[in-house]
C-alpha cells in the first residue's frame, strides 16, 4: 500500500532555505577567516585591518585608568604589602650582629638592592647599617644615602621589621669582618646557611647589594617586606621630593597631560649594549673605545646588527617619534625626556622633535638655581626623573633597564598607572621596511604598529581611544 507523501507548504520551504543560507554564510566566514589569517602570517606587511578592531584586550581594562584610591568600593587590584599576623608575632631584634653593604649600580639598581638587603637582614636576624652608595659607576656620583633618600624616614618606617642604624658602632669599626658576595637568586635556605658566619664574625660586609630576591620562592612576608622597603620606606630626600612635585605641577600646568619618555639613548647605554644603528663611524668608534676601556663591562665585542634585530637596543629618537605617531598621539603632546644627556645632542634629538616639538627637559621647567645643587650628581637628578615619571599620565621606556622596571613596578603598585612597553623586536622589522621603502608612514604603518601591540602581552592598552582623545584636547 502506497503512503501519500505530505508536501511541504511554500512557507516551510522558504524557512528551510533561509536557515540553510545562514549556515552556509557562517561556514564561509569561518573558512575565509582561516585563509585570511594564514595569508597574514605569510605576508604580515599588508594585513587586512580596520581601526575599529583596535580595542583594549580583555585583560587591559584594569589598566585604562588609575583606580580612585579614595574609593573604598574599588574592587580592582590592590597593593599586597601588609604583613601577616604570623609575621608580626615573630621575634626580631637584630642583636649584636651587623650587616654593612656597598650598593652597586645606578639609582634604581641601588634602590632594588637596598630593598633586597633589608629582606636579607630580616632573614639573618641582623642589624642593617645604612648602605654606602656606589661612587664608581659610569656617572661617578659622590652622593651619600642621605643626599638621595630620607634617611630618618627609612629607619623609622621599617623599625617593626628590621633594626637599621646610621653607622656601625665605633668599637666594631676595626674588627675583622666576613666579606661576602651573596649569590644572586639565593633562596631562604641559602641565607639560613649564611647565618653560620655569625659563629665567627660579628659583622658581615656585603660587597654588592643586588641579591635579586624577586623570584626565589621566598616566604610571602619577606617579599612583602621588600615591597614595603622599595615603595614605601625608600622615600627620596625632602629637597628632591619638593622639587620633583613642583616640576610635576609645572608640567601639568604647561600642557595638562604629559608623557614621560625614558629615552635611554645615552652614551653609557649605547656603549654598554653595543648599539650603533644610525650613528656615524666616529660616534661608533667612540662608543667602542668606551666599552673597551671600562673594566667592569665584561663583553667587549658586540655585533650591533644582531643586538638591534634581537630587540636588545633602545629605540632611537627617530624610531620613538614614528612609534608615537603610529599610536595616534598628536604633535602637540607634551613629551618629558626622563634621561641623562642624549648622545649626539640636538642632531639625533631633532629626529624626535621634528614630529613632537613639545619635548621638554628638566632644564626647561626648572630654574638654574633650583638645579644647581644637583649638578654633577646624576643619581639625584635621576631621582627627579623618577618622580616625574611616576606621576606622568603615560610612561614609555625605550629600553627594559633598571629605571624602566622600577618605575613600571611602582606605577602598578600605586594603581596600575599606564605604561607602554614598545615591542622593540617587532618594531625593528617595521622600521627596516620603512628604511627599505617597502612601507610608508601613514595609515598602513599605524595599523601595523597597533596590530603588533594588540598581540603583545607586554602592551598595556596602547591604543585605547579615550587615552589618545585626552591628549588631543591639549
Amino acid at each position: 500500500m502506497l503512503r501519500r507523501v505530505k508536501q511541504s507548504s511554500p512557507f516551510t520551504i522558504i524557512i528551510r532555505l533561509f536557515i540553510g543560507l545562514i549556515l552556509l554564510i557562517f561556514i564561509f566566514n569561518i573558512y575565509s577567516r582561516g585563509i585570511l589569517e594564514h595569508q597574514q602570517n605569510l605576508n604580515p606587511q599588508f594585513p587586512s585591518l580596520h581601526p575599529s578592531r583596535f580595542q583594549p584586550l580583555a585583560g587591559e581594562k584594569l589598566l585604562q585608568e588609575a583606580p580612585n584610591n579614595n574609593n573604598t568600593n574599588n574592587n580592582s587590584l590592590y597593593s599586597c604589602v601588609k604583613p601577616t599576623s604570623k609575621y608580626i608575632q615573630q621575634a626580631f631584634n637584630g642583636g649584636d650582629r651587623y650587616i654593612t653593604v656597598r650598593s652597586n649600580g645606578g639609582l634604581n639598581q641601588m634602590r632594588t638592592g637596598i630593598a633586597d638587603m633589608v629582606a636579607v637582614a630580616r632573614i639573618m636576624n641582623a642589624t642593617l647599617v645604612i648602605p654606602e652608595l656606589d661612587k664608581r659607576s659610569f656617572w661617578q656620583d659622590k652622593s651619600i644615602f642621605s643626599d638621595i633618600f630620607d634617611e630618618d624616614y627609612f629607619i623609622d618606617s621599617l623599625k617593626r621589621d628590621v633594626r637599621i642604624i646610621k653607622k656601625l658602632p665605633q668599637e666594631l669599626v676595626s674588627i675583622p669582618r666576613a666579606r661576602k658576595h651573596f649569590t644572586s637568586w639565593g633562596g631562604l635556605g641559602y641565607y639560613e646557611e649564611m647565618t653560620k658566619l655569625w659563629e665567627d664574625y660579628q659583622v658581615i660586609h656585603v660587597a654588592k647589594s643586588d641579591s635579586r630576591l624577586a623570584n626565589n620562592d621566598l616566604p610571602l612576608d619577606i617579599q612583602r617586606l621588600r615591597c614595603r622597603a622599595l615603595y614605601q620606606a625608600l622615600r627620596f630626600s625632602p629637597s628632591i621630593e619638593t622639587l620633583g612635585k613642583k616640576l610635576v605641577d609645572r608640567l601639568k600646568s604647561h600642557g595638562g597631560r604629559y608623557i614621560s619618555l625614558h629615552l635611554r639613548y645615552e652614551k653609557d647605554m649605547l656603549a654598554f649594549s653595543g648599539c650603533t644603528y644610525g650613528l656615524s663611524e666616529a660616534e661608533s668608534e667612540e662608543l667602542r673605545l668606551l666599552r673597551e676601556n671600562t673594566n667592569h663591562w665584561k663583553i667587549k665585542k658586540i655585533n650591533s646588527t644582531e643586538q638591534r634585530v634581537g630587540g636588545l637596543c633602545p629605540l632611537t629618537p627617530k624610531e620613538v617619534g614614528i612609534f608615537l605617531q603610529a599610536l595616534g598621539y598628536p604633535p602637540s603632546t607634551a613629551v618629558y625626556i626622563a634621561a641623562g644627556e642624549i648622545y649626539g645632542g640636538k642632531v639625533h634629538l631633532s629626529e624626535l622633535t621634528s614630529r613632537f616639538p613639545n619635548v621638554l627637559f628638566k632644564e626647561m621647567i626648572a630654574t638654574e638655581e633650583e638645579l644647581r645643587i644637583y649638578s654633577n650628581h646624576a643619581s639625584q637628578t635621576a631621582a627627579l626623573d623618577y618622580i616625574i615619571s611616576l606621576e606622568s599620565d603615560v610612561f614609555i621606556p625605550t629600553h627594559s633597564g633598571n629605571m624602566a622596571r622600577a618605575v613600571e613596578g611602582h606605577r602598578r603598585f600605586l594603581g596600575h598607572r599606564k605604561t607602554i612597553n614598545p615591542d622593540r623586536k617587532g618594531l625593528v622589522e617595521l622600521f627596516d621596511k620603512l628604511e627599505n621603502g617597502q612601507l610608508m608612514e601613514g595609515p598602513s604603518m599605524q595599523q601595523l604598529v597597533q596590530h603588533l601591540h594588540e598581540k603583545s602581552h607586554r602592551s598595556q592598552s596602547l591604543t585605547h581611544p579615550s587615552l589618545i582623545k585626552k591628549f588631543h584636547h591639549y
